[in-house]
């Protein structure tokens, strides 16, 4: 995700301590198996300053506050080398090493690019530039199998990795367009096999925006079967202001897992707790007009949001509904840690969308049942 114009795998539940007993207005979402928040941009955040509070006004780790309060996921992005150091694999290891601490499971999350990889680009890394067929693939391979297999090394394997991110138009453009579905899946599977050879047991999941276009949804994965890529999950972003209805969601996520029978997973959602920037940075939604209708941009707006996605996924027939990533719960407004990983005067359009408000405390939309 980045816009401007824009398994049954689970862990027992930490004990919370008092100071995260359910507010009211909690975000609630039964029977999901992953319960999950994207912390890609944790690192730099904490970097640069940012501090992290329970609902108290306590301090503490962002991590352990999410994970207190129910999460047993974290998603974390991949670049292969970006301009300011970070989405890479050292920053990959370290924060797999506190997933795992705090008892919770990892998604890797592959963009294969230097920088942000969404339906409107698909950039090479600059190190690929010049790559294509076979070369290409195997480019791809052996960073995959890089990433993947050093996070087995250290202890902390990836339950799952995606192949690519919101990869609705293809990846690695020119090349791996969806318009040539041939090269298109001759990269993905080269993804595939290199993830399974270096991470055995790993769950694969092929991740599109746009969770509401049910003939986009089949147009694609469609394609995909018939060209033989290999798939365990169907992942797919879904922002109520952008992506559709909940309704249309709910006949999307029904229909995927019946006629391809796979899990199928809300890979990114989010929504705003209020109006307003708290930096000098636009926001991405910051006018009523852009607010789900049903939802106001409050705290329990943010938290009902949450409520009715959860028990939307949680529909799904036969228990194929796995769950929720909220994307950036904690990618606060802090200088230095922007959208422009080329700027680092850059500022951050998120901070109304995230799980800690403008005083760093935690929100009741992060506490799952």
């Amino acid at each position: 995700m980045r816009r401007r114009s824009v398994l049954r795998l689970g862990t027992a539940a930490l004990a919370a301590p008092a100071v995260l007993a359910l507010p009211t207005g909690t975000a609630r979402a039964a029977g999901l198996a992953i319960r999950g928040v994207d912390l890609s941009s944790l690192p730099k955040g904490e970097d640069k300053g940012a501090v992290f509070r329970y609902a108290d006004g306590t301090r503490g780790d962002a991590v352990r506050i999410l994970r207190e309060a129910g999460a047993n996921w974290a998603r974390i992005k991949v670049w292969v080398d970006a301009a300011d150091g970070y989405h890479g694999k050292p920053h990959l290891l370290a924060m797999a090493r506190r997933i795992q601490d705090q008892g919770m499971r990892l998604l890797v999350d592959f963009h294969y690019s230097d920088t942000w990889a969404d339906p409107g680009k698909q950039f090479k890394p600059a190190a690929w530039n010049s790559l294509t067929g076979a070369a290409l693939e195997a480019a791809l391979a052996e960073h995959t199998a890089d990433i993947l297999g050093s996070l087995a090394r250290q202890g902390t394997p990836a339950a799952m990795a995606q192949i690519g991110n919101e990869i609705n138009g293809g990846m690695l453009w020119p090349d791996g367009r969806s318009t040539d579905w041939g090269r298109l899946a001759g990269l993905l599977n080269a993804g595939v096999a290199a993830a399974r050879s270096a991470s055995p047991g790993i769950r694969i999941a092929l991740h599109l925006a746009e969770g509401g276009d049910n003939g986009g949804t089949r147009w694609w994965f469609d394609n995909a079967v018939a060209r033989g890529v290999s798939f365990d999950v169907i992942a797919l972003s879904f922002y109520g202001y952008w992506h559709g209805t909940l309704a249309e969601l709910r006949t999307n996520l029904h229909d995927a897992a019946s006629r391809y029978g796979r899990d199928v997973l809300v890979a990114e959602t989010a929504y705003p707790f209020r109006l307003g920037s708290k930096d000098s940075h636009p926001d991405i939604i910051a006018e009523p007009s852009q607010l789900v209708p049903g939802y106001p941009a409050t705290p329990q707006g943010q938290a009902a949001w949450m409520r009715d996605i959860g028990e939307v996924v949680a529909s799904v027939p036969g228990g194929r509904g796995l769950g929720i990533f909220y994307w950036e719960p904690a990618w606060t407004a802090v200088p230095g840690n922007g959208w422009d990983e080329t700027d680092p005067s850059s500022g951050n359009g998120w901070e109304n969308q995230a799980l800690f408000d403008y005083d760093d405390r935690a929100l009741p939309a992060m506490w799952w049942p």
